[in-house]
């Protein structure tokens, strides 16, 4: 951002009095000059040249005045025949003067001090180049803030501290906890990781639910399906103990995971459901079968509607904070956006080129949706529901996995597969990378973050789950989180 211009005060010089301004010329022989003229003008002189002395010129652009202000320093005084050098002898007898001042001012050691010279105005003049006109306009040269102090931009002075830059925020780049996860599959299009407002994740496992307490480190079995089954997704409602649970068989079980209690199944699935999003007391699942079934748990029925759309299986879906609009992604390639009641999508995006999975909205800015494409694709793509347009596109270089947003800070994290497996804290809006964490040997499927917004959760094929301390506190944005510094090490999630 650009300074803001000085007062006039302090970029010109004060217009100065005939007298003052006829001390600069030297009259025509005929006219005499008496040396008490000469000393009564010097100190005025010598005290402009004290002020000036450590002006700080800043090479920056030439603004015009709109006054006609006279640049002696660029005045063709030739035309005239008037020479703009000074008398000899005034120096000599204004030096005494000077010392005596500087005496006065800054004690009899600094008497013997010489003070910085001033450009000679003469070879200023040989400078520019000849101008038909004996006066031109004075112009102000746009400084710095740190031109107006009395001391230059690179000066040491004791006493005077410049405020810091403040430095980037540092991210840790290890996990503070790893989980050893049995049996976590590396398949994309499960969703297997979620973690509470409570402050409890739940993991899939085979055909296990398991129970992670993060106060306590507590492991808990909530459920096993059987031989004949398996856990295709978890999610969690958004408060309250109630956990999802979607399964091979197409089924979607609901469990009270406070008492470790199933209270219903509901079917309408004919393949696995790879996918879950909860919206208050409704819930909606994403299946193989290309469709979307929207639930109500207060109701009798297995689902209210069902939305239709996607061409391949879903494998993505996220309500927006507001609870009005529902994101769906898909292996057709396809990002789709549903209002409440509608059974078609609403908007639909199909700029990727690879299965959407990843999808985040933005908890600052209403309508932001992001949403990442697999291994032909690569790129993490930014738009506006509200306005119905693509804002940005960032090429990754990697499958991207998930994305989740940060509460805290304007920041999201995203995960990747092939080839880096890698994990990297993006600043929006200029997608600036904040770092780039690595660990895990397999593609990164799986993501949840904590309750407070500081912590993520990663999964993957490598069957660990790794805790990392990214964002700051909501409080405190440029303090690092001590979030399990007294929990390192490695521990079985069963």
């Amino acid at each position: 951002m650009d300074d803001p211009a000085a007062p006039l005060s302090n970029n010109q010089p004060a217009p100065r009095t005939p007298s003052s301004s006829s001390s600069q010329l030297n009259p025509p022989p005929a006219v005499p000059r008496t040396p008490q003229a000469l000393q009564s003008l010097a100190p005025s002189r010598h005290i402009d040249r004290m002020i000036n002395s450590n002006h700080h010129q800043s090479p920056s652009r030439t603004i015009y005045s709109d006054r006609f202000i006279p640049s002696r320093s660029g005045s063709n005084f030739a035309l005239f025949d008037i020479s703009n050098t000074p008398a000899e002898g005034r120096d000599d007898s204004s030096s005494a003067y000077a010392t005596l001042l500087r005496a006065a001012l800054f004690g009899p050691d600094a008497a013997g001090v010489v003070p910085p010279a001033t450009p000679d105005k003469r070879n200023l003049i040989q400078i520019n180049p000849p101008s038909p006109n004996i006066f031109r306009f004075k112009t102000e040269t746009r400084r710095s803030m740190h031109s107006l102090s009395p001391f230059g931009f690179d000066d040491v002075v004791t006493g005077v501290h410049h405020s810091p830059v403040k430095a980037p925020r540092k991210v840790p780049r290890s996990p503070y906890k790893v989980l050893d996860a049995p049996a976590l599959q590396d398949d994309f299009y499960l969703n297997l990781v979620d973690w509470s407002s409570h402050n409890v994740l739940a993991v899939g496992l085979g055909n296990c639910v398991y129970l992670w307490n993060a106060c306590s480190s507590k492991v808990t079995k909530l459920c096993d399906l059987g031989i004949d089954d398996s856990v295709c997704s978890v999610g969690w409602a958004q408060r309250g103990t109630h956990l999802a649970v979607g399964t091979s068989n197409g089924k979607v079980q609901i469990w009270d995971a406070s008492r470790c209690r199933r209270i219903r199944t509901m079917e309408g699935h004919r393949l696995r459901i790879g996918a879950l999003a909860w919206s208050s007391s409704m819930l909606s699942s994403g299946s193989r079968d290309k469709s979307i079934l929207q639930r109500d748990i207060r109701a009798q029925e297995d689902f209210v509607s069902k939305l239709s759309g996607h061409k391949s299986e879903v494998c993505g879906l996220k309500w927006s904070y507001d609870n009005r609009e529902l994101a769906s992604g898909g292996n057709d390639n396809r990002l789709f956006v549903w209002n409440q009641h509608s059974t078609q999508p609403v908007l639909k995006y199909c700029e990727h080129t690879a299965a959407v999975k990843a999808i985040a909205w933005s908890p600052h800015l209403h309508g932001l949706l992001a949403s990442g494409g697999g291994t032909a694709d690569r790129c993490i793509r930014f738009w506006n529901t509200t306005t119905n347009s693509h804002l940005s596109c960032m090429d990754t270089g990697s499958q991207v996995c998930n994305l989740v947003w940060s509460k805290n800070v304007n920041e999201l994290v995203s995960t990747h597969g092939y080839s880096q497996n890698q994990i990297i804290v993006w600043r929006y809006p200029t997608m600036s990378k904040l770092a780039t964490l690595t660990g895990h040997t397999y593609r990164v499927l799986y993501l949840a973050i904590s309750p407070d917004g500081q912590t993520i959760v990663t999964g993957a094929g490598d069957e660990t789950l790794r805790f990392w301390n990214v964002f700051p506190s909501p409080k405190s944005q440029n303090t690092e989180s001590e979030i399990g510094a007294s929990s390192l090490g490695r521990t079985v999630i069963r």
